[in-house]
């Protein structure tokens, strides 16, 4: 039974560890001086489309599906070609730790993230590629 509670100890140690890595992924677009500074009008609409569209969204469901949170975010007005949204599933079924979106506006990228039923919106650069996530987005 001592095998029990040594296991739930590290669950929240972990978290607690994560809280502090997760934080500063989330904050360097926010907090770069040049990124928050240089934000132009659409950007700013953007993020702020983002995050009111995902703060809703979370209010009724903490842990959205992919196309229904694709389908709030080109219903709010952003063109579909240039939503990005992650699985909200892994490959066995089981729902994600987080679900991220991206919206793209010229050369930034505002990115989104419910996590907990936590939002949070930050604006980085689009990606050589174009994009705003490595990898596969549906």
């Amino acid at each position: 039974m001592s095998a029990s509670a040594p296991a739930s100890s590290p669950i929240p140690s972990r978290t607690a560890g994560a809280t502090p890595k997760a934080s500063p992924a989330i904050t360097p677009g926010a907090a770069s001086p040049g990124a928050s500074a240089s934000l132009g009008p659409g950007t700013a609409a953007l993020k702020q489309t983002v995050e009111s569209v995902l703060k809703t969204v979370v209010a009724t469901t903490p842990k959205p599906a992919q196309d229904a949170l694709r389908s709030q975010l080109v219903s709010a007005g952003i063109p579909a070609s240039a939503v990005e949204v992650s699985a909200s599933k892994t490959p066995t079924g089981l729902d994600v730790d987080a679900i991220e979106t991206a919206a793209k506006l010229d050369k930034d990228c505002v990115m989104g993230e419910i996590r907990d039923g936590q939002v949070s919106v930050s604006v980085l650069p689009v990606l050589a590629s174009g994009k705003c996530f490595v990898g596969d987005s549906h």
